[in-house]
Parts: structure tokens; C-alpha cells; sequence
């Protein structure tokens, strides 16, 4: 539910020819949808192998291991699977790379040299917070020991004396830093610093495997991610700044998945927010969610139902079938079948791919662990078990996770629960990240200056200081 086109992943090599011209750092800038990212893959050989590790610095992305990697015949594949990124390139010169870079039926040229781009000048965004912060600012770590796992983060609390309420923030979907920075835009460093100089202590930190915290996020499904939570509610309980009986969640997009998980079974959980948190099961938001951009992005009402009645039958697949394996043959061949009937389906702007690798970039991405596991989690059992006070929000102009239908849901599934303390509530005009908006659609959130309405913020601010 989330984010550009990058979550980076896990590598392994194997060895080809001219290792010597290849490794090293590789650097150039993607253009994509209006914006210029700078792309850089370290690439080494250690006993016959390659690897790499990928940085999408103006994402705050770095270190993040690829699947594979390949090169002979001058020719240089590096690949991350789990999402459908491949760049295939020629070593034309000793320091230059001519290629292009794919994901799904995106198809992008991409030149990379030895040579660093320059960070582009870039003003901080107004809500960015300034130091020195009129608070205490820790980073820490903390262990996951059921997952064997490092997480790194950022604790802030207030410099006056006692203990404080205590909110952990748990990102969406993607690998993502502890400031869940995109676009430019660094919401929870936003959050964080509103919350804590309104007396409120804030714990966020790195998904495992990313930046600073150690683990696999290519094999992580949403039940894993939970489990990162489990940990930091436990090292809060460590903290003597934190009232023990008041430490809360704070859930945006998958996020807000993970927060009843969690507070479903965790008697520590004193309370949970949940920002654009899913109500429904996760193909049906897909389905809405493909719905709303679309329409939003202009693509015609045709497009749009034949798109619909294709997804909804691989969803049904999925359900009825348990093995991985023929799982992706049954799609595949469901697929091309269409494509076959229907030769319109193959056109698609922005891609020269052929049918077979576009078809097999989306095998990758419907097929993988976390994504299987999200088109199949239904959240309203777990929510019907929440018993702690929630506070669920959502912007009237989220296309992605739209605000009604999962409010509604959220709505009965803690009354089922008999939960006596809840708040839900519809925020007019705004989106997914809680900007104030034109249309909602995920186009606009890299142009939009503020990071998060001022209305948000204060709503949970002051529902967490109201709280007993």
C-alpha cells in the first residue's frame, strides 16, 4: 500500500567473467513519474561471487541486499525478485553502464557510472523540525529475540521529570526508515516531534533489514513485522521515563494491521491509534484501491472493469490454492489465456517489455510471501478481540485505503468486540498521508509541501492526552 516503485531486498551472486570492471559503486538517476531519483548498487566479489547492496538515497533507502547478480559478456543483471526490479546493463566504457531498469511494466533506461551525482539542493519541508528539539533524543536498539534480530531506532521524550504515556510508531507497507520518509517527506519525524512536545514519549525505529536494523525483510510477512512490535513494547518496559501502563500504538497503513495484533493479545498495549489502518480484507482494498487511482489517473471506465474482473479471478485462485508452486503456473497460464482474448490488456504505457517477462514480473510480486499473506488477512477477527481504547482515522480523499468502507468495518468490529472506548473518525480532504489534497491521488503526495494537517496531528495528540 505504499510507496514509489522501491523495497529493496536480499542477494546472492554467481560468478561470470571481468569481475575487476564491475565491482565497485554504481551510480545514476531514475526519472520516474516526474522526479528524478539517484540510484547507486555496490557491487563486489568475494570467492567467485557477486553481490550488491542498493541505495535510493533521496528515499532515505541504503544497504538494502539484492536478489541476484550476474554478469558476463559485459553484461551486468542485478535483480530483486520479491518486487520485480531488474537492471540489465552493458559495460560500454570502464566506468559506464548503458541499461535499463524494469519493474513490473515499467521499463526505464538508466545510465550508471563510478562517478557520485551530487545530492540535489533540496530545502527541508515547514513541518521538518529543527534542532536543537526542546525534548531528549536517544538512539537505541533493541532486541527481537524470537526473530534473532537487531532494531535500531529513535526514543524522544520530554526533559521534565516523571514518566510520560509512550507511543510506539509502526510504518506501512515497504522497507522503510524510522522517519517512514518518502517523497521527501518524513511523516514520522513529523509525528514524533509534534507528539513529544505535547508530553507525549515516542519509540520509532527501522524495519528489520533496513538502514540500521539487522534481519530479512524479504521473507517477512505482516505477523513477522508484529512480532519487531512485541520487542519495542518490551524494551519500553525497560525505559523509566515510560508509565508502564500507558503505552500505546500508532499504526499507518499496514501499520495499522500490525497495532491490533498486537494489542489483540498484549496486555502492555494501554491504547492504539490506527492512521488509514484496513478494515477489510486486503484483495478487496486492492481492487478498490486499483479502482479509485485509476479513475483518479484518468483511465477509462473499460480498462478499469476488464482490470477488475482479471484481479478478482487470480484473488479467487489464491484463496482455493495452498501450493506456491502450481499457484504461479494456474496464473500464468490464466493470463496469457487473457491476453490471448484479449490483446488490448498488452497495452501499457511506459513498457517495451515482452508478454512473457511482463507477466513473469507480476508472478514475482503476486506470489511473494508478504504479498500472499496481505491479499488473504481479513482484519476484523483480530480487531474484534481489541479490547484497549482505539482511535481510528482516516482522510475522506484516501484512495488507497478508502476511508468508509474500512471505517465502517473497523466501526463493527469493536462494537462486536464490546469495546467501550473507541473513536472513529473521517478527515475531510485529506489523503492516504494525511496531506491536505485536490484529488487524493498518490501523484500529488510528492508535490504537496506539508508533511501532515495540522488537524490530524492535534487529533492525536489530544486524543492520547485525554485518555486516563
Amino acid at each position: 500500500m505504499k510507496k514509489l516503485l522501491f523495497v529493496f531486498l536480499l542477494l546472492q551472486g554467481v560468478f561470470l567473467t571481468n569481475a575487476q570492471n564491475i565491482t565497485g559503486d554504481w551510480n545514476g538517476v531514475l526519472s520516474v513519474q516526474g522526479m528524478n531519483l539517484r540510484l547507486v548498487f555496490h557491487v563486489k566479489q568475494e570467492n567467485q561471487v557477486f553481490s550488491a547492496t542498493m541505495d535510493s538515497p533521496d528515499q532515505g533507502a541504503k544497504d538494502i541486499p539484492m536478489s541476484s547478480v550476474t554478469y558476463t559478456d559485459d553484461t551486468l543483471t542485478i535483480e530483486y525478485q520479491a518486487v520485480g526490479i531488474v537492471y540489465t546493463a552493458r559495460l560500454i566504457e570502464p566506468d559506464k553502464l548503458s541499461g535499463e531498469f524494469k519493474q513490473g511494466g515499467l521499463k526505464l533506461p538508466l545510465e550508471m557510472t563510478h562517478e557520485a551525482v551530487p545530492v540535489p539542493e533540496s530545502k527541508p519541508k515547514a513541518q521538518d523540525p529543527v534542532k536543537p528539539y526542546p525534548y531528549n533524543s536517544e538512539d537505541v536498539t533493541f532486541e527481537n529475540k524470537q526473530a534473532g534480530t537487531t532494531l535500531a531506532g529513535t526514543f524522544t521524550f520530554p526533559k521534565t521529570e516523571g514518566t510520560f504515556k509512550t507511543v510506539v510508531l509502526i510504518t506501512g507497507s515497504g522497507p522503510q526508515n524510522r522517519d517512514e520518509e518518502l517523497l521527501g517527506h518524513k511523516p514520522f519525524l513529523v509525528l514524533s516531534d509534534y507528539l513529544t512536545r505535547h508530553g507525549i514519549a515516542v519509540l520509532r525505529f527501522d524495519d528489520r533489514g533496513c538502514f540500521k536494523s539487522s534481519g530479512n525483510f524479504q521473507t517477512a510477512t505482516t505477523p513477522d513485522f508484529a512480532t519487531d512490535v512485541e520487542a519495542a513494547v518490551a524494551y519500553l518496559q525497560t525505559r523509566k521515563e515510560v508509565d508502564k501502563k500507558k503505552i500505546g500504538l500508532i499504526g499507518h497503513s499496514e501499520g495499522g494491521l500490525i497495532a491490533p495484533m498486537v494489542a489483540a493479545h498484549n496486555k502492555n498495549i494501554g491504547f492504539i491509534v490506527l492512521m488509514a489502518g484496513p478494515g477489510i480484507k486486503g484483495s478487496d482494498i486492492i481492487l478498490l484501491q486499483q479502482e479509485l487511482v485509476g479513475k483518479a489517473n484518468g483511465v477509462n471506465q473499460d480498462d478499469l472493469e476488464a482490470a477488475h474482473a482479471m484481479n478478482q479471478h487470480i484473488f479467487d485462485m489464491i484463496d482455493k490454492n495452498q501450493n506456491t508452486d502450481s499457484l504461479k503456473n494456474d496464473i500464468k497460464k490464466y493470463i496469457l489465456d487473457e491476453i490471448a482474448k484479449h490483446p488490448e490488456l498488452m497495452k501499457q504505457e511506459g513498457t517495451s517489455m515482452n508478454m512473457e517477462e511482463l507477466v513473469d514480473a507480476q508472478m514475482k510480486q503476486i506470489t511473494s510471501p508478504w504479498f500472499l499473506y496481505f491479499l488473504k488477512y481479513n482484519p476484523v477477527p483480530v480487531l474484534e478481540k481489541v479490547k484497549c481504547p482505539v482511535l481510528a482515522i482516516n482522510g475522506s480523499k484516501d484512495l488507497q485505503v478508502p476511508a468508509q468502507v474500512n471505517l465502517k468495518a473497523i466501526e463493527d468490529a469493536l462494537t462486536k468486540a464490546h469495546n467501550k472506548n473507541f473513536v472513529i473518525k473521517e478527515m475531510s480532504g485529506l489523503n492516504h498521508l494525511f496531506q491536505e489534497c485536490k484529488t487524493g491521488s498518490p501523484n500529488e503526495y510528492a508535490g504537496i509541501e506539508q508533511t501532515i494537517s495540522p488537524s490530524a496531528l492535534t487529533t492525536i495528540a489530544d486524543w492520547i492526552n485525554g485518555l486516563k
